[in-house]
Formats: C-alpha cells, structure tokens, sequence
C-alpha cells in the first residue's frame, strides 16, 4: 500500500479555508459539588466525595448550588452575553461508566447565558470570537484504563472508575463557528483558549488548571475550498494544554486536508489528540442532539434569576484582562511589541507577581522572557510550569542587586531552581556558588594574572586601557567566574598604574 505524504501547512491553507469552533469545560471552584454537599477538593481517595445524590441511587433528589449559578452568571456577563430570564435543566441521556445515573444534568434549548462574544489579539489585530451559550451542568466521574500501553480502553485489562468528580459544577462555553482566520486558525484557537482562562481566573471563580482537568477543551475542525459551503466537523476531545490546542488544529488541517486531497470524505467523529506525536487518532462517531433524548429534569424547579441580582453582579465585576493588561503596559513602560511579547509567552501574571515580591519590572521580564522562556521552550511546557516562582526569581534578582551574584551566576542558580533544589540561597550555598568581592584573594588572583601575562601588563602600562580584558578574564577563569568584574578591572588598573 502506498503511504501519501501529509501536505505542508502552506499548502493547506492555499488550498482549503478552516472553520474553527471550541468547546471549553470548567469546573467550578465551589465547595461542595452542583447537586449535593459533597466536598469537591482535587485529589481525595477514589470514590471517597460521593453520596446517593452524586451516585444516582433510587429516591434521591437534586438541589441547585446557588454558588454555582452565580459564578455562571459572572462568566456570562464577563464574555457579553445575554442572561436569561428563565431558563431550565435538562436530563442528557447517554450510557456509560462514568456517568452513575446514565444520564447528564445539563442544559439544553434553553442556557443560562448566551449570544456573547470575547476580543483576542492576533499580531495587533482584534479577533471578535462569538460566544453561542455558556451553560451549567454537572460533571462526569473519571475513567482509569490500566493494562494497556497507551491509557486508553483499546488494549486495556480493566477499567476503573472514580466518581468523585461526578457532580462538580461544570460550565460549558461554546462559541459560535470561527471562519476567515486562514493560516492564523490555530493560533486564534490558542489566543481565546488563553484569553478566555485569564477571564474565568480574574473572576476567581475557577483555578483553571489544565493539568489537572478544571479546564479542558474541545477543538472542532473543518475545511473547505473557497466558495464551497462549510465541510464536515470533527471534535478533538479533552486538549489538555494550550500549546495542544494550537496542535490539536494544526494537526487537524493538515489530516483533513491530506484525506480530502486524495477524493476521500471527512468523517464526522470525536478525536484523540496525542501530546508525543502532535497527531489525532479516530475516538467514536458523533453523537446528534436527537442521540441523547433530551428532556425537561422533572426534579428541578426552573431557573429565573432576579434582575436586580443581576444588575449587582455586572456592577462588582472585576477588571478584566485586556484592560488589566493596557493598565500594565503603561506601568511597565511597554511598547506595544514588548507587551504582546509578554502576552505570547504567558508571562503577564507571571511578571506581575515577580514585581509584587519585589523585584523591579524591567528585571522580571529579564527573567522570565529571556532563561526562562527559553527553558520552557527547549522543554515543551507552560511557562507557569518551568518550576520556578514569581518569589523565587525575585530572591534571584535580589542577590544580583546585593551583589551576591552575578548573571552568569544567577543563571546557573535558576537552573537548580528549575530543579527543583530549593530557593535561589539554599542553591548557592549547596553549589558553593557566590561572588568573590574580597579583595586580598581578588588582589592574589590579579598578580598571578600579571605575571602570566607580561606583554598584557606592558602594554596597559603604556595607556591601552583595552588590554586589561585579558587580565579580567585570566582572573574571571581563575575563580570558576565568581569574582566581580568591575572589581577585578579596578584592581588590574590601579596595579599597574
């Protein structure tokens, strides 16, 4: 059989338009889970946080978590949506594991907030992305394939389910189609990923932590050739980091594009996307609304919520990020280029925090835009996950300043900091890494240094002041790079003045 070569990105988007679309799931920080008083705390023993409410046993009955609702109206009324006057739950029937009751407490035809929007910028240009509905709705609990090598069901020994997570307020935020962003398609997914996170945390209603499942998105991808009507869609479930998502639909494009090059047809199915290979591999065929019989939760009263209430809680919303970070830009002294700079490697909280614990603004973005950044990259992960804290690069910066450390010092600091050996003092204590500014051991080390170089020392005796670079870096190699530089240059000058 003969193996076609997939196209090249370019190729595609000369070729095909995408539209783009995403699914994004939060869970809620609440206390206790939607429908009962369960605790909801990451990370308990399996199936230690479940009750007959959360279980779906017989005779149980559901009651709203009014926390949660309200922190759905706050995300609605932070991306522009309309908050509905009434509004209700619905049964969303499907059978599977981790769904204790066979069925979903969601909302269907009738949202709590809808027709909204959310601005992104792509390379100083404002992307509106339309928000269809955020909706309320309960969590599933978590399926452990084990057995197999690969952590799906496929060639597993066992399932195993966990239903702590069962019943956690979730909230569904769907936007409407995304087309006309051509070759930028995975980028604008990754921008309103981004864009939409830093919303929900300012509204502190949501640690938003992908890594560990409180925000998770589904990526839905069509192409089609200019002119043509929208092609068939398929949703990569589950992308579990930013830089995924922007995979997620690159990888995407250039699949469909290779199978519609070729006469076959796209297949409208769920998606497994793999962080190892960057690639998405077929899930299930999709399911219809029709699919999952939807009816009315004959166990809930309907929702109304009270327009005063409202009005008060679009009043105590937050500042919200774009504005957040316009605020920034001026405080910090920011060209636009720098800001969006900060904005693309994730680090405007991270820079932020740095100069809350002290540091100034220009040393926090030294950090992190420049060893930082590059570590994360060389790495592959989320700059907030490098292993290193606002806190400890600011104790960093302050040995600097003390003149404890050098840069060069500094750096090979961060790098047991991103270790994980502890904080910048404890580094340089263990390592034995510090400046050397005594001058009898500095005074020793530049004599030597003289006396190895005898045409050096002639020549900065007759007035070239220059030469004395090779005496610093003879004495800079001596002492392993911890001696102070401006140091040693004085001392190189006043012995041979």
């Amino acid at each position: 059989m003969t193996t076609v070569a997939p196209p090249a990105y370019d190729e595609v988007t000369a070729t095909f338009e995408p539209v783009i679309g995403l699914e994004t799931h939060v869970e809620l920080g609440t206390r206790t889970k939607m429908f009962c008083g369960c605790p909801t705390a990451f990370g308990a023993a399996p199936n230690t946080q479940v009750c007959p409410v959360c279980l779906g046993l017989p005779g149980s009955l559901p009651v709203a978590n009014k926390a949660a609702i309200e922190a759905t109206i706050r995300i609605g009324l932070a991306l522009n949506c309309s908050i509905a006057e009434w509004c209700r739950f619905a049964r969303k029937n499907y059978f599977y594991p981790d769904m204790p009751k066979n069925y979903q407490i969601s909302q269907y035809d009738e949202p709590l907030c809808s027709d909204g929007w959310l601005d992104v910028e792509i390379d100083g240009e404002m992307v509106r992305i339309g928000i269809e509905r955020v909706h309320l709705e309960e969590d599933t609990g978590k399926t452990l394939h084990v057995g197999g090598a690969t952590g799906r069901i496929h060639g597993a020994s066992e399932s195993l389910v966990d239903y702590n997570r069962a019943g956690i307020p979730l909230v569904e935020i769907v936007t409407k189609p995304i087309p006309g962003t051509g070759a930028k398609a995975p980028i604008v997914a990754r921008a309103y990923v981004t864009e939409l996170r830093d919303v929900i945390r300012s509204l502190g209603v949501s640690d938003v932590r992908m890594e560990q499942g409180s925000l998770r998105c589904d990526v839905n991808t069509s192409l089609n050739r200019p002119g043509e009507e929208w092609g068939t869609r398929t949703e990569t479930k589950n992308v579990n980091s930013l830089r995924s998502v922007e995979r997620a639909v690159r990888s995407e494009m250039i699949r469909q594009a290779a199978v519609l090059s070729t006469g076959g047809k796209i297949t409208q199915e769920t998606r497994h996307f793999h962080e190892d290979t960057g690639e998405t591999t077929s899930g299930r065929s999709k399911e219809t609304a029709t699919d999952y019989r939807y009816f009315p939760e004959p166990d809930l009263v309907p929702l109304a919520p009270d327009t005063a209430w409202v009005r008060e809680l679009q009043a105590a919303l937050p500042e919200l990020p774009r504005v957040h970070r316009q605020r920034l830009q001026s405080e910090w002294g920011l060209s636009d280029l720098d800001m969006q700079s900060v904005v693309n490697a994730g680090a405007v909280e991270l820079i932020e925090a740095t100069i809350a614990a002290g540091a100034t603004a220009e040393a926090a973005r030294k950090w992190w835009l420049g060893e930082l950044s590059r570590k994360a990259n060389e790495t592959g992960v989320e700059l907030a996950a490098i292993g290193a804290t606002p806190q400890q690069v600011a104790q960093l910066q302050k040995l600097v300043d003390d003149g404890k450390l050098t840069d060069k010092l500094a750096r090979q600091v961060l790098e047991g900091v991103v270790a994980g050996e502890g904080d910048p003092e404890q580094i340089m204590q263990a390592r034995g890494i510090e400046v050397v500014s005594d001058s009898g051991a500095l005074t020793v080390a530049v004599d030597e240094a003289i006396a190895a170089n005898p045409e050096v020392a002639d020549k900065i005796r007759g007035g070239n002041v220059a030469a004395a670079g090779v005496l610093i870096g003879a004495v800079m190699k001596a002492t392993k790079g911890q001696a102070d530089a401006k140091t040693v240059r004085e001392l190189v000058l006043s012995r041979l003045s």
